[in-house]
Order: structure tokens, then sequence, then C-alpha cells
């Protein structure tokens, strides 16, 4: 397609969730390459517009992090609207951003990934570091971006840190600590691109929301320094995840590697990150792609 081919499109960037921050500086970089390729592309913030003024539009770029735009509520009203849009439909926009029915459907499918538990406010606490172990990690099951996650170590701080992830969403699990190094695999089209590992300062503990968007003592190995074997088992485990949830068009896949060798699905990304620091326009890069040519790869697979 050309880029005249596109029309008028309304990057969709802001939104109302706990990313908005990140969802900000992702829309505005989609954006600005657009613009810089000659597509007529124009920011469109569903927090502030009315989302029945998207129907002038030919076409959408979403770039909205989290609920209200991750989430399958977007994808929805422009289906509705009848306006053709990047990245998963309805449905495995979701799944993708429920950490836990996302994890149901791939241990439905036998695809590797940490045990967990549901917490509540009646959870026997005590019950759930018997049955898993410690490390433990806590997280909201709708949030992105580790907002609302903690590392507990100690049996006494799993309450504690269940009760901090509750501020940020009513679905609260604890999965089990994978001790390893940590992968993220960009899926763009139907092919996974090079692997990206990560390697946050020990002072994180984990790849936590500081090391993701302002340290800059974070390290991403491109090549991940997998074997070619490894590397493309695991771009094969994370097509196959992807695919399972119904994902399409792009999205990256994060999963870890314990000292045994096995490989580990921690989460699907339908909608990732596209700032300075985000890890889809490094493996682009590594595969050869510009940004510019990224975001125009990812706007062609919208479709009337």
């Amino acid at each position: 397609m050309s880029q005249q081919d596109f029309g008028r499109v309304a990057v969709l960037f802001g939104g109302t969730s706990a990313e908005r921050e990140i969802s900000l500086k992702s829309g505005q970089a989609v954006l600005q390459a657009l613009q810089n390729a000659g597509v007529n592309a124009e920011a469109f913030d569903p927090a502030e517009q009315n989302i029945g003024d998207i129907k002038a539009y030919d076409r959408a770029f979403i770039v909205l992090h989290g609920r209200g735009g991750e989430d399958g509520t977007m994808q929805g009203a422009l289906e509705l609207l009848g306006v053709p849009y990047t990245g998963s439909g309805v449905l495995a926009s979701a799944l993708g951003m429920d950490k836990t029915r996302t994890k149901q459907l791939w241990l439905g499918c036998s695809l590797p990934t940490p045990a967990y538990a549901r917490l509540t406010a009646n959870t026997d606490f005590a019950q759930v570091v018997a049955e898993l172990g410690l490390p433990l990690m806590v997280k909201p099951a709708h949030e992105g971006s580790s907002i609302g996650m903690r590392k507990v170590e100690k049996a006494e701080d799993l309450q504690p840190a269940y009760e901090f992830a509750a501020k940020y969403d009513s679905e609260i699990i604890a999965e089990k600590w994978v001790t390893g190094k940590e992968y993220t695999i960009v899926i763009l089209g139907d092919k996974a691109l090079p692997i990206i590992r990560l390697q946050p300062h020990q002072s994180h503990g984990f790849y936590d929301f500081e090391a993701k968007y302002n340290a800059n003592d974070t390290q991403y190995l491109c090549p991940c320094g997998l074997s070619d074997e490894d590397e493309q088992a695991l771009q094969a485990l994370a097509v196959r995840a992807f695919n399972m949830v119904g994902a399409t068009g792009w999205g990256r896949i994060d999963a870890m590697r314990d000292e045994q060798g096995n490989f580990w699905l921690l989460e699907v990304n339908t909608v990732p990150g596209m700032t300075d620091h985000s890890l889809v326009p490094m493996a682009a890069k590594a595969a050869g792609l510009s940004f510019e040519q990224l975001v125009l790869t990812i706007l062609a697979q919208t479709h009337k």
C-alpha cells in the first residue's frame, strides 16, 4: 500500500487507564513516524474526544495500553463504527489483557506457564505459600507495565502484596517465581523477530516499571545469547502461544528460562509499548526495520 492508500488515519493514544502516560509517549512516537512517512495521521485521545468522531477516519492505529484500549472494548467500538484497526480483535484483546485466563488457556493447550493461585481478601495466604513456595510474583490480572506488581520473598509479605495489587484491580494472582533469564519475543505478522534478553540491574529485583521506563542501567541483549536451536524453539513457542490466544498483527510474548533450561510463558501483550525504551522497536531494528517501516507494516495490516 502507498501512504495515500491509508487515507485519514487516527492514532489512538492516551486513554484513561493506569498506563496513560506510557500510551501518550508511545502514541506520539507512532504519530510522528507516520507523519514523517507521508501518512495523513492525526492524534485521537478517547479520554478527550468523542469516540463517535472516529467514523470520520479511514482506519485507526491503536496505541492505547491497558484497559479501555487493549482489552477489547475499543476494538469492539471500532468494529461497530466500521473503522478498520491495527492489531488483535475483540476476543484476543480481552483474553490477552486477562493474565488469569491467558494462563488457563495456555495450560489447557499444554503450553508451559508458571503455576499460580488467584488471591482474594479471604485467601488462606499460608496455604498459597505452602503450595507454590517462595519467592512469588503478585500481579493485578488486568494491568500492564508491571503496575501493581511485587516480588514476595517472605510468607508474611504475601498479604500486603495482595493488598497493594488490589488497589489496581479486583482480580489478583500469585505466580510461582522462575529463577533464570527473561526474554521477550516480538511477533510481527506471523513471524517472531530476533529475541531480546532483558537484564535489569540487580537493584530492581525484577523488570519492574522503573527498569522498563526510567532506568538507564537495564541491559537489552540482542543477540540474546541463546543458541540458534534454542532461539528458534523459543520463537516457535511464542508464535504458538500468540496464536492460541487468537492474537493477530503484532504483539509481544514475555518468557523466562529457568536454571534447568526450561522455557516458561509469562504473558502476552497485544498493544506493546512504542516508546524510546520499548522492546518492539528494538526487535524490529535487529530485523532490519526502521521505526517508520515498523509502523507502516503494522498499519498495512488493517483492511476493509
